[in-house]
């Protein structure tokens, strides 16, 4: 199975052209959060029909950058990831999208309690599958996903929690632009594709005896 992942597209779909084949060779897209600019359902629908010209095989959540809509509507679509999971065969998904608070009141923040009861939520639903894909918007603290410009780390305490209790194969991530990497808590691979413009991605690749994660670019 062959997943590619990516966020932080804040309705910018120009680099899209330039994925078609990775993309169309996807088992799975995967998108990790903040579709808009601060916008709702028409903005998210623009990015979602984007993405389906290539491949339709899709699961999303909304992001701090995104307005709750956002959140309702992916859930009528049937491929909401926020509190949710899903499993493919013996692989599952799950997902805590918005973002714990920042000093920029952004749309859809949540607290540190929202962010567990939300990852928790999803995990149960995906906890007996061998292989375990955790997709949250927020980054765990001290990594080098949650690194901001001034050098601080500035990601989530309960994320970094939950990573080293229940030990997911690979944590998806985003929210911090200028933090694009792969870092490891514990056993799990965490990776930040950064802005989704600069033209990065996550590519995953699972069969029958191992899971690998990276960081790929579009050029």
């Amino acid at each position: 199975m062959k997943i590619i992942s990516f966020g932080d597209i804040h309705e910018d779909i120009s680099n899209f052209i330039r994925m078609k084949f990775v993309l169309e060779k996807a088992d799975l897209i995967v998108i990790s959060g903040d579709l808009t600019n601060c916008h709702g359902k028409t903005e998210a629908k623009k990015v979602l029909e984007a993405v389906k010209k290539y491949n339709s095989h899709l699961l999303a959540q909304y992001g701090n950058m995104d307005k709750s809509e956002v959140d309702d509507y992916l859930t009528q679509e049937g491929i909401n990831l926020h509190g949710n999971g899903y499993v493919f065969e013996e692989v599952g998904i799950f997902g805590c999208g918005g973002s714990s608070p920042t000093p920029f009141n952004t749309p859809s923040e949540i607290s540190e309690a929202d962010i567990e009861r939300y990852l928790i939520h999803g995990y149960n639903k995906v906890k007996d599958a061998r292989w375990k894909i955790m997709v949250c918007h927020t980054p765990p603290k001290d990594t080098a996903t949650d690194i901001i410009r001034t050098g601080a780390h500035v990601g989530s305490y309960i994320v970094r929690e939950f990573i080293i209790k229940y030990r997911p194969d690979v944590c998806i991530t985003g929210h911090i632009h200028e933090s694009r990497g792969k870092d490891k808590v514990g056993s799990t691979t965490v990776l930040n594709a950064g802005m989704f413009r600069d033209g990065w991605y996550i590519e995953i690749d699972i069969d029958k005896n191992d899971i690998s994660a990276a960081l790929k670019s579009i050029a």
